[in-house]
């Protein structure tokens, strides 16, 4: 009973940072899960399962806040279905381990092209024009098939491909990116359940986890409805380098010591880049009015 309670606190914890920043809960359940000591198959099968729940919970929060743009979440979340059925089903079996190294080290430019442009300050406007589903469809059969793969990568991958585009405002890329992750844990979750059989499904973890992700999923809609725009940008940015950074290490099998050495150095700097942020544009908590350009649709 202890550990289900300590599952579902940390359950809170990563739907609370995924839901702010529109990625991470895998990474961050998935770590926590094996702290407690939980097996790597078994933590992968319950946060894919728990996730059903908690971004229904999510995507409905952001809808309730005004965060969701429904046409995003159609076009790439269709696609993202498709994708991670596909990869927790029938290419389950292909190695995606030299690819996961290739897409880290390109989500960790993206992280510091979007910290560099919000930290500035001097992009605020959304872009004129609307994503479109040339651009959309592959973006969401790809990060869902790095999703199940490689066992998460959803968040990652759309929203810094989707807030780098310039064409969506961040909080409706977080969003979005949540509402539609529900369609991709969905199709996601069958082909595991098809792959692992019922009798290999931890229901007690993806319960507590369900549980703990389900009360955060309000309080993250509600911060990304609050937090200013640059604020958002910098997060997301901070957190797409920490946490593919380690991915990255560990694909490259970096020995202990360094790999320590380097996480050390990037908290260092990430604290110093957040006294800047502070320091230049202080502490908002407030949105920004976000200039959103209207489009015909609109008008």
């Amino acid at each position: 009973m202890r550990r289900l309670i300590l599952v579902a606190l940390l359950g809170s914890l990563a739907q609370l940072v995924d839901g702010t920043l529109g990625m991470a809960y895998g990474v961050t359940a998935t770590t926590a899960l094996l702290i407690t000591g939980i097996t790597p198959a078994i933590a992968s099968a319950a946060v894919h399962l728990s996730e059903v729940g908690t971004t229904l919970a999510s995507g409905l929060s952001h809808w309730r806040f005004g965060n969701v743009d429904w046409r995003v979440v159609a076009l790439i979340g269709v696609p993202g279905g498709v994708g991670a059925f596909a990869g927790a089903t029938f290419l389950s079996s292909l190695s995606t381990e030299s690819a996961s190294l290739w897409v880290a080290a390109l989500l960790i430019l993206l992280g510091v092209y979007i910290l560099a442009r919000f930290a500035t300050g001097k992009t605020r406007a959304v872009l004129e024009g609307k994503l479109g589903g040339r651009f959309l469809g592959p973006l969401g059969l790809f990060a869902g098939f790095v999703d199940a793969t490689g066992g998460g990568g959803w968040g990652p991958v759309a929203t810094s491909s989707l807030l780098s585009s310039g064409k969506l405002a961040p909080r409706k890329t977080v969003g979005s990116v949540n509402a539609a992750e529900f369609i991709v844990s969905v199709a996601a979750s069958i082909g595991f359940l098809f792959g692992l059989g019922n009798e290999n499904v931890p229901f007690d973890l993806v319960a507590a986890l369900l549980v703990g992700g389900v009360l955060a999923a309000p309080l993250a809609a509600w911060l990304v409805s609050r937090l200013a725009t640059r604020w958002l940008g910098v997060g997301i940015g901070l957190v797409l380098i920490l946490t593919n950074t380690r991915t990255l290490l560990n694909g490259l099998d970096v020995s202990a010591g360094p790999r320590y050495a380097i996480y050390a150095a990037l908290v260092l700097l990430w604290a110093g880049f957040v006294a800047y942020c502070v320091k230049s544009f202080g502490r908002r908590t407030e949105a920004e009015p976000e200039p959103e350009l209207e489009t015909s649709a609109s008008r």
